[in-house]
Formats: C-alpha cells, sequence, structure tokens
C-alpha cells in the first residue's frame, strides 16, 4: 500500500501537552521522597508499634481481646493510609 499513510498513534506526531493538561502532572524528587517517607512511618508506627503496645502494655485485657484489638488496628490503619492516599493522589498532591 501507500507509505505516506500516517497513523494516529504515532508519538512523533502527537502535539506535547502544555498549559492545564501539564500542571501538577509531576512531583520533584525531593517531594515523592519525603511524602514516602512520611507515609512510612506513620504506617509503620501505627500498624506495628501501635499493634505492640496493644499486645505488650494492655496489661487490663485478656489475650483473646488484645489479640483482636491489635489485629485490629493494624487493618484500620492499611486502610486508613489507602483511603488518604487515594485523596492525596485525586487532590494531585503525590
Amino acid at each position: 500500500m501507500s507509505g505516506s499513510v500516517t497513523s494516529t498513534n504515532d508519538p512523533s506526531t502527537r502535539p506535547e501537552p502544555t498549559g492545564a493538561a501539564r500542571d501538577g502532572a509531576e512531583i520533584g524528587w525531593v517531594r515523592a521522597l519525603v511524602s514516602g517517607l512520611v507515609i512510612l512511618v506513620v504506617g509503620f508506627g501505627g500498624a506495628v508499634y501501635g499493634a505492640d503496645w496493644i499486645l505488650t502494655d494492655a496489661q487490663r485485657l485478656r489475650r483473646t481481646p488484645r489479640e483482636w484489638l491489635a489485629t485490629g488496628l493494624f487493618f484500620l490503619v492499611v486502610i486508613g493510609l489507602a483511603w488518604v492516599l487515594r485523596r492525596l493522589q485525586a487532590r494531585k498532591v503525590i
């Protein structure tokens, strides 16, 4: 066939996004590293240290309720972080 047919999927023929399409599309390395570190610290602190504190220091409760509380806290922190991360992504903060 003809060699002059141009494909619309050819990246060389697409215009580069400008203006509003590019605003907020990227974050810098420093912001990404700080955001990731904060998320890891909060998640690890809440899920691991919080659950550990419940298991070791909540002596007024019997073993089974402490296990359930620690498990619940762990999953609550994981679900909460997932929800917060999604909200931050939707607002293009991270």
